[in-house]
């Protein structure tokens, strides 16, 4: 599934062309989508594959297309504080970016059936913490992954705002997925073929509406022997952040929003803008004829549209020097303030690696 938009040479390049196709319409899905770099999540070898709109699949590794996780992150309405589930979480691609809206004060949960690509969505989240310049700039929920089947979970499990499953939902199994959304909460599912967004309006009633046609492996149902108890999923508990935790966001919230005001202040760029493409003039010489003595002779002039073309020539060599140069400015001013604004603090080094997430860049 997928090809619904041209492929992009790198992450921002194919978010630009999921926005000009309209999949992503909001300015939030548009920066989570911008502050995770799709290729990071591939495996090494095959990374030239990940700025296409299609999914991709490596033993039990796999990722949706571009185009399904846009119009799934717009369906669900994310707001700062929501609780998340994923339902088939993967590789944990679309639990990061959730986790870039909801926020430290939300809750972001995922159930995958495969061991090895839990792991697999930990080290990648490990590395996204660790190493990406956008973990400094959000305020993040990290996700918490349990290994299960989805259609395993506890009967007293709690009820979430925001759900997405991942995988082909059978219409046997649609209320079962209901029964976990809260009132008002919106899940977000393949059914027969058709990504579907329900809304639950009451303790009994919903409203769903289809968003496009999507074709998803079905979810896996655990086989087991006659009279076999089944391994009931437990879901991760929801717990509250200790005041150290909260601690620690607040004091970086006030950084980072310092840190922000200062950039503004002082004119700097947080992304280096797309050169433009210019097009040089060739400057064609043009025959003409002239009479000396009773002989017609060819000659080579130049005609004043020519020459004016030479010039518009020069000032575009000129002008593209000079966005060079604008360009390069713009890269060296990219410093990750808030990290400066910690390692400034006159405090202990102990609690500015606690305050950097233990973070080495």
């Amino acid at each position: 599934m997928g090809g619904a938009v041209s492929a992009g040479e790198d992450n921002d390049d194919l978010i630009d062309n999921l926005k000009e196709a309209q999949y992503i319409r909001t300015e939030k899905v548009e920066q989570a989508f911008r502050a995770i770099d799709r290729g990071d999540y591939y495996l090494d070898g095959y990374r030239d594959s990940a700025y296409k709109d299609l999914a991709w699949k490596h033993g039990n590794i796999h990722l949706s297309a571009p185009c399904i996780y846009s119009e799934v992150m717009e369906a669900l309405k994310l707001q700062p504080g929501l609780s998340f589930l994923n339902l088939g979480s993967g590789t944990g691609y679309l639990s990061t970016m959730v986790g870039l809206i909801i926020g430290p004060y939300g809750v972001n949960h995922g159930v995958e059936l495969h061991k090895d690509v839990v792991e697999y969505a930990r080290q990648k989240l490990d590395e996204f913490i660790k190493n990406s310049d956008s973990f400094d700039k959000f305020e993040f929920c990290e996700p918490v992954f349990v290994v299960g089947n989805c259609l395993e979970i506890s009967t007293d499990s709690h009820q979430y705002d925001r759900i997405y499953c991942g995988a082909g939902v059978q219409k046997d199994h649609e209320n079962y997925m209901k029964v976990l959304l809260k009132i008002g909460g919106i899940l977000v599912m393949p059914i027969e073929d058709q990504l579907t967004q329900i809304t639950r309006t009451s303790q009994s009633t919903w409203e769903s509406r289809n968003i496009l046609a999507v074709s998803f492996a079905p979810l896996v149902q655990q086989s087991r022997a006659e009279g076999e108890k089944p391994d009931t999923v437990q879901l991760p508990p929801v717990t509250v952040r200790s005041l150290q935790d909260l601690s620690r966001v607040y004091i970086r919230r006030t950084l980072r929003n310092l840190a922000n005001q200062d950039s503004q202040g002082n004119g700097m760029v947080q992304r280096v803008p797309h050169k433009r493409k210019r097009r040089r003039c060739r400057r064609r010489p043009i025959n003409t004829y002239v009479f000396v003595g009773n002989q017609l002779i060819p000659q080579m002039v130049e005609s004043e549209e020519e020459e004016h073309a030479d010039e518009e020539q020069k000032e575009a060599v000129v002008e593209e020097e000079e966005e060079r140069d604008i360009g390069d400015i713009e890269i060296i001013k990219q410093v990750n303030e808030l990290r400066e604004q910690i390692l400034a603090l006159p405090l202990p080094e102990s609690l500015k690696a606690y305050l950097l997430y233990y973070r080495e860049k």
